[in-house]
């Protein structure tokens, strides 16, 4: 026998890469709220709305998730 490597499996992704879409998709989400809010002042003269604040706040919620996930993989790869 010899002590080579086992290959590793090609098949479906793993489940926590999911995570890692989610946080990057909510991340980019919340950059485009950002970018939203001060636009609005410059192209309509109004105060931004409520709803580009809640997105705004999803930056953050994204950018936790993919840290979570930044830690969960790496524990789970030793």
């Amino acid at each position: 026998m010899t002590n080579s490597p086992e290959p590793t499996p090609t098949g479906p992704r793993r489940s926590g890469d999911r995570l890692l879409h989610v946080a990057l998709v909510l991340f980019g989400i919340g950059i485009l709220g950002v970018i939203g809010i001060f636009v609005t002042p410059i192209v309509s003269d109004s105060e931004p709305g409520l709803l580009l604040y809640g997105l705004a706040m999803l930056a953050p919620v994204g950018f936790l998730l993919a840290l979570f996930f930044a830690l969960w993989s790496g524990r789970r790869a030793r």
